[in-house]
């Protein structure tokens, strides 16, 4: 059994422009460090006198966030893994939401050129994940810096599609957690809000 953290990045410039990020390597803002401080000092009191095994995506938002927590909870980052990337969204990076909107239409239904598939997605993330829990030491739990799109696409696969609700989204460093027993993903806390 492993519990596993997945953490969203910090904000960057481009997140406060509401601009699309995909696999566009933008780095944190000084919001987005701050966020990230603040989500290290709650996880390092949460992990008290536990072992946390830290991974993240290699793009800079996500590195840079896993680095401040690893560093509050006194550890490094164990793995920068490229399967926890951003969902690459092709024509649409740089875009903000209302042009994407205006021009490919809701959100999880666009069909934007060159952009990663959906499925293609959740498949690298769960791949990328099970590589973490498989490096991790026994008894240790698993902190994931990742990315919004690829988190929702978990939250989906460990909820059977019931999470993320229509209209919620996942704020920068929103922390939700599962307890994984092999094949069986249990959601112990959501971090989905309401637009």
């Amino acid at each position: 059994m492993t519990i596993l953290t997945l953490v969203r990045h910090g904000e960057t410039d481009w997140n406060a422009g509401g601009r699309i990020q995909g696999s566009t390597d933008i780095p944190l803002n000084a919001t987005g460090r701050a966020q990230a401080r603040e989500v290290g000092e709650i996880l390092a009191a949460e992990y008290a006198g536990r072992a946390a095994f830290v991974v993240s995506s290699d793009l800079s938002r996500a590195a840079e966030t896993a680095d401040v927590i690893a560093a509050a909870l006194g550890t490094s980052v164990a793995r920068r893994l490229p399967g926890l990337q951003e969902r690459s969204y092709g024509d649409a990076e740089g875009m903000d939401a209302a042009t994407f909107y205006a021009t490919y239409g809701p959100w999880h239904a666009a069909n934007v050129p060159n952009a990663e598939a959906w499925p293609v997605v959740r498949e690298r993330a769960l791949a990328a994940l099970a590589e973490a829990v498989a490096a991790a030491p026994a008894d240790t739990d698993l902190i994931a810096v990742a990315h919004g799109a690829l988190i929702r696409e978990v939250i989906m696969h460990a909820t059977d599609g019931e999470f993320p609700r229509e209209g919620e989204r996942l704020p920068n460093c929103s922390v939700t957690t599962f307890r994984l027993d092999d094949e069986a993903w249990e959601m112990l806390a959501y971090a989905g809000v309401a637009t």
